[in-house]
């Protein structure tokens, strides 16, 4: 059984130490993306690491840089519909008291108004969308 998650809800980076960030639920997006500032790729040795800072000074806990393995780069349409390269990572949220390993794209996101958003790739057979709904996941008690 799925559980239902709503149109915006909050969650935590466990590998970030971020805590109570809004994001967007985005079925009409096909992949998670991390707003982060000084996005670049660095290699050190013979890998390739990926460095950002995620988030705005709005949120406790923003200014520590992050260096984490290169997983891939992806072309992906924004919501311009225009095709943009980007890095992307994994790492692990805490979402309705559980765990979950996901992929964020890294991109500038200062302009929109959710740093965060889910993608049908994470949502899909976890999660039922109810868009009337908000902060589901907050109200629930494991």
């Amino acid at each position: 059984m799925f559980k239902t998650i709503g149109w915006k809800e909050f969650i935590d980076f466990v590998d970030f130490e971020l805590k109570n960030i809004p994001v967007k639920v985005d079925t009409g997006a096909r992949t998670s993306v991390l707003h982060c500032e000084h996005i670049e790729l660095i290699k050190v040795g013979r890998k390739q690491f990926v460095k950002f800072i995620p988030l705005d000074p709005q949120y406790e806990g923003y200014g520590k840089t992050f260096t984490l393995p290169f997983h891939t780069e992806k072309k992906v349409k924004n919501s311009f519909g225009i095709e943009e390269s980007r890095f992307v990572i994994r790492t692990r949220i805490l979402l309705f008291n559980e765990i979950f390993e996901i992929e964020f794209s890294l991109r500038d996101r200062s302009e929109m108004e959710y740093p965060v958003l889910l993608g049908r790739s994470f949502i899909r057979k976890k999660f039922l969308v109810d868009v009337s709904k908000s902060n589901l996941s907050k109200k629930y008690k494991s």
